[in-house]
């Protein structure tokens, strides 16, 4: 018999709005922050090609609110990591009052990540894993929420990584469409190290050609320097490359 599970609600997190009708691609958006009205300023192109006043939707209790949610979904509470994240999301009242005020003020700085090392699949060697503390979790997922759509939009069409509704199987699609139109050549190229290498500079360049607002901009800035924690050796600054993935990751990579 198919077994069924009722989906279990997140403490205190509210509903996703309904009512905004918005095209099928930006389905995946915050709809607290991407108003039917944004996504069309975006859809027709902004003054400047650059986006101001963006902090005020980063730290917007919706928006927050919704970081948090998907910070902690498909999160194991049988798993330590899975375990801090809930109990934020459990306290996440208290919580969330204190860091929107900082974020207002510009006072809120990320706290260190813990760096473990893990196998690296089909290699003996090992590869670095960045555990972020479930605060700098949430702030960036609030600033990715916000961020993410501007840089979507100017996103190569058949490009697969670290982009919403998207992923390997899309990949695999488009390669099976070259072969069936007479494609037959591949070339598969890989840079040792790419994401631990990225010149910061020059990241938050890339991303200042769209984003003008300086908050947001310091408050990236940060996250780069934030630096990480490594048993036996204590803190370590970070003086190149990109301890998160996503959009942030992502817009480097489609900017060279």
């Amino acid at each position: 018999m198919k077994e069924t599970h009722q989906q279990e609600n997140l403490p205190g997190v509210p509903l996703a709005k309904q009512g905004r009708e918005v095209a099928l691609k930006w389905a995946w958006t915050e709809a607290s922050v991407w108003t039917e009205r944004m996504l069309a300023t975006l859809e027709r192109g902004i003054k400047g090609n650059k986006w101001y006043s963006l902090i005020d939707k980063v730290w917007k209790m919706e928006n927050l609110q919704s970081a948090v949610n998907r910070v902690v979904r498909n999160k194991s509470k049988h798993k330590p990591d899975g375990q801090r994240c809930w109990r934020y999301a459990q306290q996440k009242d208290q919580h969330l009052v204190v860091l929107q005020d900082k974020l207002r003020k510009g006072e809120y700085q990320p706290q260190p990540v813990r760096r473990v090392w893990i196998p690296k699949l089909g290699s003996k060697e090992l590869r670095p894993l960045g555990i972020p503390p479930v605060e700098n979790r949430v702030v960036e997922m609030a600033v990715r929420q916000v961020i993410e759509p501007i840089f979507e939009q100017t996103f190569a069409e058949h490009s697969y990584g670290f982009r919403p509704g998207r992923g390997a199987k899309d990949a695999l699609r488009r390669v099976q469409q070259l072969l069936d139109a007479g494609q037959i050549w591949v070339v598969d190229a890989d840079i040792k190290g790419y994401f631990d290498n990225i010149p910061q500079d020059k990241l938050l360049a890339a991303v200042a050609e769209h984003v003008s607002d300086g908050a947001v901009l310091e408050l990236l800035r940060r996250f780069l320097k934030q630096g990480v924690m490594e048993s036996g050796k204590g803190w370590q600054p970070t003086e190149t490359g990109t301890l998160y993935e996503g959009s942030f990751r992502h817009c480097w990579q489609t900017s060279t």
